[in-house]
């Protein structure tokens, strides 16, 4: 009764649609014809008497015709009433030569009784009247058209009321052989995430196996990871490997502005499934529907909660739903309902998180397959390069690189074009390098001092290079490489102090009427580090209490301001330690600059005529001029 009541308005608004587009047709077929029955009647309906008219100049007239009969000149005369058209022949020339001449169209009385007063021969003859042939093909042709004209109209209409019908039916696309063109050779980097799948796979293609020892099959595979990852990559993979038929759909898709129609779609979506099982159902992005119901404003009773009503009931209730997968991706996982969640609906969540160096370079060799390297490419050397990259990002980086290769007119992709394109994913198009001026010193410097600081700190990532080449925003770049170790109070410690090293830099160099605004996106980054290490870590004096969490997401609804987890007074503590932390390391950052002022005359000296250091090249330089402590820069080159 619920669902009636909640279809009530679409049918009453269909109702109208379907009358206003009924007479809209009406209108537009009867001003059609009569333009065309207008049109065609001036091209082709014209009087037959004004067009022979037309063509009496070039032939004998009325009043010569009068005349001639009168004079006796003329013998005899043929009359084709049709056509309003007599032939005249003359006295003493050959019939051959015989004239035409046009009649009016009405009785011609003066022609009678010319004919009859000079006793002429008048043969009348009736040519073959094409007249009423052409009207009626005419009219033939005219009543096709308007029939044509009617029934496009009403197809129109027939499939907007098809329409208005399946308003509530599933779009979800359906495939009987799924041929995705994606197995599970073609998906790398996410080993655990393919074991898990793979009996599904196994449960569906020989289910005997499991139902031996008393196993069922799995209702529900939920796919949780970062955007990027491979999660529908994987359930491409899934149906290619299974051969079964697999429904594929958009969590968005089951959303409308009409009540119930969302709820409608699921319902027809599983009726088909049911019909077509064993199978799969694909639901991409389902936190589009799936999200805690309760957090709506004005009671959360709304066509999505309505639409995951109906998910959770086709899933798990009365009825049984044997035989049917359903597959589900998301990147949001902490904004899912409870109750879909649960064991019987969704019975395992797989997550697929970024790859390792193993599973990165699994999928640059699945990426470069396609693609000519040259032989200094190092694919493992890539991996190591790019920690912290998702499948998405490689596939993207290695296609950069074939599109730089292919724009310097190279045969191969080499290692330039690839660390081109890892520097352009990560920090965008390269930049106009600056002219040698005041400002290229400067920024000079300032990247010297993350690099230098960056190199002598002992827990700090190794250097890979230093540019003054700008990058999207950036008018330089000092990059390390990403390490995958678990951070330590002193790694972050000695981070914050390379950050601060640029800023260091321009203030002990220049002075502090000199320091400009390129340290601000470092300072924010520094500041939320900092934070992080007191709140989130228990890196502080304040001890180990975790006084924020990772979500910071606001429910409309449920929470509609942002509510601290401790009191003032904590958060006076917490802002004191963030700037105790900043401090010392911005101290210690400006005491490295003095030390080695000479180190850094001599590397910007070399930065500025190169544009460009690299790491190995760097720490050469740092040797030479530094007393490095023993192991620390071997272990840096390692």
């Amino acid at each position: 009764m619920k669902q009636a009541d909640n279809n009530a308005p679409i049918q009453q608004t269909f109702q109208y649609r379907k009358k206003r587009q009924q007479g809209v047709t009406r209108s537009v077929i009867t001003g059609a014809v009569t333009a065309l029955w207008l049109a065609l009647q001036g091209a082709v309906g014209s009087p037959p008497g004004l067009a022979v008219r037309g063509e009496a100049d070039t032939q004998d007239s009325y009043s010569e015709l009068l005349q001639n009969i009168d004079s006796g000149r003329v013998s005899r005369v043929e009359l084709d009433e049709s056509r309003s058209v007599a032939r005249v022949f003359l006295r003493g020339q050959p019939d051959t030569e015989a004239r035409e001449v046009v009649l009016f169209a009405d009785d011609n009385p003066e022609f009678y009784e010319a004919i009859r007063r000079n006793d002429v021969q008048l043969d009348v003859q009736r040519s073959t009247d094409g007249s009423a042939l052409a009207g009626l093909v005419f009219h033939a042709l005219l009543a096709f058209i308007a029939i044509m004209i009617l029934l496009m109209f009403l197809r129109r209409t027939s499939n907007a009321s098809g329409q208005a019908m399946n308003f509530g039916k599933s779009k979800a696309r359906f495939q009987m052989e799924a041929k995705t063109g994606v197995l599970f050779d073609d998906v790398a980097g996410i080993e655990e995430a393919k074991e898990e799948l793979q009996e599904v796979v196994t449960f569906l293609k020989k289910p005997e196996r499991f139902t031996a020892v008393g196993a069922r099959i799995p209702r529900g595979v939920l796919l949780v990871g970062p955007p990027g990852t491979g999660k529908t990559l994987l359930a491409k993979a899934i149906a290619g490997e299974a051969g079964v038929p697999f429904f594929s759909i958009s969590g968005s898709e089951f959303v409308e502005m009409f009540v119930g129609v969302g709820a409608s779609r699921v319902r027809d979506l599983f009726k088909k499934a049911k019909e077509n099982a064993p199978c799969i159902v694909f639901i991409d992005e389902i936190d589009a529907v799936g999200r805690q119901r309760g957090t709506g404003i004005g009671g959360g009773n709304d066509e999505r909660e309505q639409t995951l009503n109906q998910l959770l009931t086709e899933m798990d209730g009365f009825e049984g739903n044997a035989g049917v997968i359903i597959i589900a991706a998301t990147n949001r996982p902490d904004v899912l309902d409870q109750a879909l969640l649960r064991p019987g609906r969704f019975d395992r969540q797989v997550i697929v998180d970024f790859p390792s160096l193993k599973g990165r370079l699994g999928i640059l060799e699945v990426h470069a397959r396609n693609k000519k390297l040259a032989p200094d490419v190092s694919l493992e050397a890539i991996a190591r390069r790019t920690p912290g990259f998702s499948g998405a990002d490689l596939a993207n980086m290695l296609n950069e690189a074939a599109i730089l290769t292919a724009r310097r007119r190279k045969e191969s992709i080499t290692s330039l074009e690839v660390d081109d394109a890892i520097e352009r994913v990560v920090a965008g198009m390269e930049r106009v390098p600056l002219v040698d001026s005041k400002k290229k010193r400067l920024v000079a410097y300032h990247e010297v001092g993350h690099a230098l600081i960056g190199t002598l700190l002992k827990d700090h990532n190794p250097l890979l290079k230093v540019s003054i080449i700008g990058r999207g925003q950036a008018m330089g770049l000092t990059w390390f490489e990403p390490g995958e170790e678990i951070p330590t109070r002193n790694y972050f410690l000695d981070r914050i102090t390379a950050i601060l090293g640029g800023r260091a830099a321009e203030e002990v160099i220049f002075g502090d009427a000199e320091v400009t605004i390129g340290a601000s996106d470092d300072l924010q980054k520094l500041t939320s580090m900092a934070r992080e290490m007191v709140t989130r870590y228990g890196m502080s004096d304040l001890g180990p209490y975790a006084l924020e969490n990772d979500s910071s997401e606001v429910f409309l609804g449920r929470d509609l301001m942002s509510r601290s987890e401790f009191s003032e007074e904590i958060a006076t503590k917490v802002d004191q330690q963030v700037r105790q932390i900043v401090t010392h390391c911005y101290a210690h950052a400006c005491r490295i600059i003095r030390e080695n002022r000479t180190l850094i005359d001599r590397i910007v000296d070399i930065l500025i005529e190169q544009e460009t250091i690299e790491g190995e090249q760097f720490r050469e330089i740092v040797e030479q001029y530094t007393p490095i402590p023993e192991g620390q820069v071997a272990s840096k080159t390692a």
